[in-house]
């Protein structure tokens, strides 16, 4: 992998293992999800609120709007924009939980679906904040991935709700829905596992020119696969339409995320060779892409 050029050049302060705004939104992400959770855990089991599946959100949107509203106040520019962002996943991941508790049986997995979405978006963040925060943006939280992405996972959501409407008895069908929370869990290790080992070196943009600290990795995670980062978001973005029993969004998910990760490793690995020439070559050789039937850029 190749260092990003920084675009929001963040400092961490006293020696903090945290860079500040990594700070800002691990405070908000946990201190949202508590202030949802605490008191609406509570006033569900105990009949506090109207007996009527979606009312039950009423209180999590709520606190939600308050908390908004003191994280406004209290902050401004570039710290708001983290915070409100850390914030909105906090409460997603707030109200998946609430989902899992309390909702009807069969709606149950879009509530695990919705802890692994939540957490996956907000670690990404935090984990850059760890690794490497000269490169952390608020693009970091890849919320605004692209178009694709958006509409993938609102077709996701369409498909889990016209068959929960129509076929109820589908989704509780077995236990196949753990298969992709395996999937999930093992995706969000290795990709994680990736960022981390990497460190200054991690990107989320292929880099067309090499910079002074460029370095090839080549030990921990990417001594078994050239793109950990890859493999595990290829087999976690399966693992969540395996979690929402989506027959349909299962072959399109793995369609498209092969063929994306395909031309997106051929183009870095492109650069790669440019940037490393023959020690590339010689890592190519020895380790696999760890993608299913992808193997790069190969020098003939």
């Amino acid at each position: 992998m190749c260092a990003n050029v920084p675009r929001v050049p963040v400092q961490g302060t006293g020696g903090s293992f945290l860079c500040l705004d990594g700070r800002i939104s691990l405070y908000c992400f946990l201190i949202t999800a508590a202030l949802i959770l605490i008191p609406s855990v509570p006033q569900i089991y105990y009949g506090m609120v109207p007996q009527v599946w979606g009312a039950v959100l009423w209180g999590p949107a709520l606190y939600y709007a308050l908390i908004n509203m003191i994280i406004r106040f209290v902050l401004r520019n570039h710290d708001y924009q983290v915070a409100i962002r850390a914030s909105f996943l906090g409460f997603a991941i707030a109200v998946s939980v609430l989902v899992i508790c309390f909702a009807p049986t069969e709606w149950q997995q879009f509530g695990v679906y919705g802890c692994f979405m939540s957490f996956f978006h907000y670690s990404e963040f935090l984990v850059i904040a760890c690794a490497n925060p000269r490169s952390l943006s608020l693009d970091s939280f890849m919320l605004n991935h692209s178009v694709h992405y958006g509409l993938a996972a609102a077709a996701s959501w369409i498909e889990f709700s016209l068959e929960v409407y129509f076929l109820p008895e589908f989704k509780t069908f077995g236990n196949i829905w753990l298969v992709g929370v395996v999937l999930c869990l093992l995706g969000e290790v290795v990709r994680k596992a990736a960022i981390i080992t990497a460190g200054r070196s991690f990107t989320h943009l292929v880099q067309d020119e090499k910079h002074s600290d460029h370095k090839l990795i080549t030990s921990g995670i990417y001594s078994y696969c050239r793109h950990p980062s890859y493999v595990g978001w290829f087999w976690w973005s399966i693992g969540t339409q395996i979690i929402l029993l989506n027959p349909i969004c299962i072959c399109i998910y793995t369609l498209v995320s092969w063929l994306f990760f395909h031309d997106r490793v051929y183009v870095e690995e492109y650069s790669l060779l440019n940037f490393f020439q023959s020690d590339y070559v010689r890592y190519q050789k020895r380790v696999p892409t760890g993608l299913p039937f992808i193997k790069g850029y190969l020098l003939e």
